[in-house]
């Protein structure tokens, strides 16, 4: 696996496919470890739900479409996806994204 480059963030996710309404927020324990939860309406079949999950993880740390990509997990529900030249905030609010308001 290669090495990310230092200008990129590393973002463990958990997706759930077939969700009624698409939503970020929410954790999970998983093999890459805190995993931020992504439930999509995107079924699981021909990588649908993967690129909603990449959208919505955009969408959610108010970057670009483009500067997020799939490192790992491309037929599995956990996921690594690199953000591209993160800002200093973004480590906060994704961690405000996956362990709620408090954490």
């Amino acid at each position: 696996m290669p090495v990310p480059p230092q200008d990129a963030l590393t973002v463990a996710v958990r997706v759930k496919p077939g969700a009624s309404r698409d939503a970020v927020g929410g954790r999970f324990d998983g093999p890459h470890g805190p995993s931020l939860v992504i439930a999509v309406h995107a079924p699981a079949v021909d990588g649908r739900a993967t690129e909603a999950a990449r959208r919505a993880l955009a969408a959610a740390l108010g970057v670009r479409p483009a500067a997020v990509s799939l490192r790992t997990g491309a037929a599995s529900r956990d996921k690594l996806f690199l953000v591209d030249r993160p800002t200093p905030e973004l480590p906060d609010v994704l961690r405000r994204l996956r362990d709620g308001a408090a954490g």
